[in-house]
């Protein structure tokens, strides 16, 4: 499916918006222009979803168009794969990406699969948004991030924003693709006043319609010294950890994966061609993670070796902890990308 350009943007004042509000805009625009779009999930009608998700639809558009559901993601996420099946392009919210497994057939056997089963004759052109990652202390059924398990999965796009220009442009690209597509969206960027959120997710959002396509990573800082690669809240750790590796004189570049399946493999390859050194930072499990297969990209494909051996920070290879202090311990944040990236350059403060 060919997607229309992208909007050229005409200078003028900024218009700042969180994650949470740039996914609810983009998903009423594409409303209005395309009758075929619904909503469907778990308090995402009047309630405007826990994480602010679809704020407003139910008002504009009703309960046929925004319809809570009862609590069966089997059924409704299964029910939505019907649905556009026969011509509709369904919305549906996993309200955190933990409750995948009660509903993984439906996702990963039917969405996934039905174009190619079908030899391309019934396509599936739906979004499944769902909430990830830790720090809350919500334990080990609510604070997963799984990148690399939805990644792994052929048939699916897979995307994650780490500010609310690019959400925006990145949820009206999948509601137009034909599709199914992972929307996930990390709890510490979505702006929402209970969550507390990271400043950096908060910018610039035009109002008109624009894309950011699928598939195609970001770098956000330019640099010569070290190639940082992180997704959704990695990227704001790893842009942390950057200014202040600056002060000592090491130039970083962060690059902003956007999208984890198809993964911009082209632009990884390229920023470290140029700088020599590579560390991913994913808050997802390690073990055969996001980490590895950017790593695996870059020693598969470039010939001349790296100036130090590529490294990963992830969260260990064990349930995610329930009290604050030992999960702050385990999850990757600006210091330990900093310490890691003076070890690989072989300075100090």
């Amino acid at each position: 499916m060919s997607l229309p350009d992208a909007t050229v943007e005409k200078p003028g004042a900024e218009r700042r918006l969180t994650i949470a509000k740039a996914m609810s805009e983009a998903i009423g625009q594409e409303m209005q222009r395309d009758p075929s779009i619904l909503v469907m999930g778990e308090d995402i009608g009047k309630m405007g979803g826990v994480f602010g998700t679809t704020t407003g639809l139910f008002e504009t558009f009703g309960g046929e168009r925004v319809r809570d559901t009862p609590i069966s993601e089997t059924a409704f996420i299964g029910a939505a794969v019907g649905m556009a099946a026969n011509g509709l392009r369904p919305i549906v919210e996993l309200m955190f990406v933990d409750f995948f497994g009660v509903c993984m057939d439906a996702i990963y056997n039917l969405a996934a699969k039905q174009s190619y089963f079908s030899g391309g004759k019934v396509s599936c052109p739906m979004v499944l948004m769902t909430s990830v990652g830790g720090g809350y202390g919500d334990a080990g059924q609510h604070s997963q991030c799984l990148y690399a398990t939805f990644g792994h999965l052929p048939g699916m796009k897979v995307v994650i924003p780490s500010n609310a220009h690019d959400a925006k442009g990145l949820m009206l690209s999948a509601i137009r693709d034909d599709n199914p597509v992972i929307f996930m969206f990390h709890k510490a960027l979505q702006g929402m006043g209970w969550l507390g959120t990271v400043a950096g997710s908060i910018n610039d959002t035009p109002e008109s319609e624009y894309l950011v396509p699928i598939g195609k990573a970001s770098i956000v800082r330019e640099g010569s010294d070290v190639t940082i690669v992180g997704l959704g809240v990695t990227v704001h750790h790893a842009l942390a950890a950057a200014r202040n590796l600056a002060e000592t004189g090491i130039d970083a570049e962060v690059l902003d994966l956007r999208t984890i399946a198809p993964l911009d493999r082209e632009s990884i390859l390229a920023s470290v061609a140029k700088t020599g050194r590579l560390l991913v930072v994913d808050d997802d499990y390690l073990s055969c993670g996001i980490g590895a297969e950017v790593i695996a990209t870059v020693c598969e494909a470039l010939p001349a070796p790296l100036k130090c051996p590529p490294q990963r920070i992830a969260h260990p290879d064990i349930p995610i902890p329930f009290t604050p202090v030992m999960e702050h311990f385990l999850l990757p944040d600006a210091q330990k990308i900093e310490s890691r990236v003076r070890a690989m350059l072989g300075a100090r403060k």
